[in-house]
């Protein structure tokens, strides 16, 4: 009797010692969780940001679409809307830029058309013919009647493009159009006769940066 009411004694503060080293352990567990959340917040709130863009006054201009880096100028075919040759400045959103894209002219949305596809990764300057993508054209009010495309492309993060315009709608150059969430990358088809204003390894500003006049 003596020793088992010693080894209940004795187990006391080692059942205490036990529960204080895992209620050491529970909150530097909570801490660490806390600190992950906190820093994935802070990213979210940073990522989602929606600055208002100074657009530059001027007649016949074309913006940027978005924020991110030229990657791509080159002559191009693109059938659905712009009906054949025409010029195509492409832009790659890293996951620094922001996400949301503005009106390159001001005008009328005539076609708004979204495709399924992949998720390859959107540094890939191939992946607009394959990824998921909204393409959205503008008959722009000036010059009038000029044809704008823009392709929204999904990546291998982007897996949703959110349009905030739809056939019919009137916009403002500079106007908030959509939302890409996460890395993508941005097409713009021009007419061939359009006058490009930015070079490759450009680092554009959404609603913006000049990146064409138009004649």
């Amino acid at each position: 009797m003596i020793l088992i009411t010693l080894v209940l004694v004795v187990l006391v503060p080692v059942v205490g010692f036990a529960a204080a080293l895992i209620g050491v352990s529970l909150m530097a567990g909570f801490f660490f969780l806390f600190g992950v959340w906190f820093v994935f917040a802070l990213f979210t709130l940073y990522f989602f940001r929606d600055p208002t863009a100074r657009v530059p006054a001027g007649a016949k201009l074309l913006v940027s679409p978005a924020h991110g880096k030229i990657d791509v100028i080159d002559p191009t075919t693109e059938t659905e809307f712009m009906g054949g040759d025409c010029q195509r400045i492409s832009m790659f959103l890293s996951v620094l830029d922001v996400h949301v894209q503005n009106a390159p002219v001001g005008g009328r949305v005539v076609h708004l058309k979204h495709t399924e596809g992949q998720f390859m990764n959107a540094m890939r300057t191939e992946c607009a013919a394959h990824n998921e993508n909204v393409l959205i054209g503008i008959e722009a009010a000036e010059p009038r009647g000029v044809k704008v495309g823009l392709r929204l492309i999904a990546g291998v993060l982007a897996r949703r493009i959110v349009p905030w315009v739809a056939v019919g709608d009137e916009v403002a150059r500079g106007d908030r159009i959509s939302l890409i969430q996460f890395g993508s990358r941005c097409d713009v088809y021009l007419p061939k006769s359009a006058k490009i204003q930015i070079k490759l390894g450009d680092h554009v500003v959404g609603g913006e940066t000049v990146l064409a006049a138009f004649e």
